[in-house]
């Protein structure tokens, strides 16, 4: 069954960690799985993906917004997972794009759909656009119970929206909030 699916959620909605669950239920019925990450996310070491729950596993290839896959890898894939999708450049999601058609491959892109902005990320905004399937991981607000959908950053404990699109971190910097909590978070530093 090839597609190409994008699903995306607020931080610590469990996006890798669901990953990490398909590629094991992927690989116990013999199927060969290609696992990737863009080269930005250094987080973890250059070639490992790991969840907030402590899973882990090593990406089989990692991707530049350069980067041409190589058909020679690509051979007798079943399913390709992409982690942090929304750092893959607009060619590259093509790419997975056509994966689905050459290689009848299903390819489940997984990552942040907006930066702290609120503002599309390249990347998703690409999937968004090209995906056969979008489906939101959900997570509640760290503050209430209401859905999560945005991705609060904070900088030395306080709310903001200034700096980088592209400054990697965890619980540390980032919690995903609902639409709520993220005004009333950035307006008692206004």
């Amino acid at each position: 069954m090839s597609k190409l699916t994008f699903r995306y959620g607020a931080v610590s909605s469990a996006k890798t960690l669901n990953l990490l669950a398909v590629a094991h239920q992927h690989e116990r019925q013999g199927k060969r799985v290609l696992v990737l990450k863009p080269s930005v996310d250094t987080r973890d070491g250059a070639t490992a993906i790991r969840s907030r729950a402590g899973l882990e596993r090593e990406a089989c290839l990692i991707v530049d917004d350069d980067t041409v896959l190589d058909p020679a890898d690509l051979e007798g894939v079943h399913c390709v997972l992409v982690d942090e999708a929304q750092f893959l450049s607009d060619a590259l999601v093509e790419q997975l794009r056509e994966l689905t058609r050459t290689h009848d491959a299903l390819v489940i892109a997984y990552g942040l759909r907006t930066d702290f902005r609120g503002r599309l990320f390249p990347g998703s905004r690409r999937l968004l656009e090209l995906a056969d399937s979008i489906e939101e991981v959900k997570t509640a607000c760290a503050f209430c119970s209401g859905k999560a959908i945005f991705n609060l950053r904070y900088r030395e404990g306080v709310p903001t929206t200034e700096g980088p699109s592209l400054l990697l971190g965890g619980d540390e910097i980032y919690r995903g909030v609902c639409w709520s909590h993220y005004r009333s978070e950035l307006e008692r530093v206004e």
